[in-house]
């Protein structure tokens, strides 16, 4: 197999580009998607204060290592979810990057600071754990990215989560979700703008940036994801994918280009107020990161 750029021995074939890549060149075609989804996306202005959304895993680093390989200067933030020894081996990861690029990477422990940690949480509301972590991290990324001035939240999403998103919202036609999805959320009153630059790369182009770039980061899935629909969901895009290469990110392209917008359409303007025990931008009297957390507390 040699490099479609330069005909050396390639590293990895890239089948829905038709390509394969020597390290070098892979590394630059990385950058070149997510170069290309900033700029198609309009994500981020010269002024703008990032900060990315770093959990350990190998997404989130390879984001913050090719923003940085773009010039956008950004920081880090990271949640300690208590999920036992899943936890601190993200969190050892999250540091060691931060450390050995003298980058700056904020810390917040749900434990100690927030008064709860996701397995908590999902024991408390009998709910799958996705569903408090995913609220928690929505609450706190964008509550520390107000409070601390930064303009956008950048998260390390990437084409097989966002196409997997996608499948999962039009087979149960979730439109309210539909009309979200996107990859680029603005800011408004309370929120910052929120960005996915990875929409173009997949899991496999990332897990090989990072070994290409030799950055360490948490291996091991989330313990507490088995039985997540997603996973079931990226599993039969994989399938499609194997058999018509290209097929996740035309899916996903297509509907950012032509579907979405008729959703958005017919999305319900909800009016906000401040939460009441927060004051965090919420529909209702108390937002639901703070019911949330009230649940917790109530269990003995």
């Amino acid at each position: 197999m040699k490099c479609t750029v330069c005909r050396g021995p390639a590293v990895i074939d890239v089948r829905r580009h038709n390509a394969a890549f020597c390290p070098e060149h892979f590394t630059l075609h990385c950058r070149d998607q997510v170069r290309r989804a900033l700029h198609e996306h309009a994500m981020l202005r010269p002024i703008d204060r990032v900060l990315v959304a770093v959990s350990g895993g190998k997404d989130s680093l390879a984001l913050w290592d090719l923003l940085a390989a773009l010039d956008v200067d950004a920081d880090g933030l990271h949640l300690r979810l208590g999920i036992g020894d899943y936890s601190e081996e993200s969190t050892r990861a999250a540091r060691a990057y931060a450390t050995a690029h003298a980058r700056t990477l904020h810390e917040v422990d749900l434990a100690g600071e927030v008064g709860f940690t996701v397995p908590a949480a999902a024991a408390a509301t009998h709910r799958v754990p996705c569903s408090a972590c995913g609220l928690s991290k929505r609450h706190l990324f964008n509550g520390f990215a107000v409070e601390h001035g930064y303009d956008v939240v950048a998260t390390g999403h990437n084409l097989d989560d966002e196409a997997a998103v996608l499948l999962g919202n039009v087979l149960r036609w979730e439109t309210e979700y539909l009309a979200r999805q996107a990859p680029v959320l603005p800011a408004g009153a309370g929120f910052a703008r929120k960005v996915k630059p990875l929409v173009r790369l997949g899991e496999r182009e990332l897990a090989a940036y990072c070994v290409i770039r030799r950055i360490d980061y948490q291996v091991e899935e989330c313990p507490m994801a088995a039985g997540n629909r997603h996973l079931s969901y990226k599993e039969l895009l994989n399938e499609l994918e194997h058999r018509s290469p290209g097929t996740k990110g035309a899916f996903l392209a297509g509907f950012f280009e032509r579907g979405r917008a008729r959703f958005a359409t017919d999305e319900p303007a909800v009016p906000l107020r401040r939460c009441v025990e927060c004051g965090a931008p919420t529909p209702s009297e108390v937002c639901a990161f703070c019911r949330l957390r009230a649940r917790v507390a109530e269990r003995p």
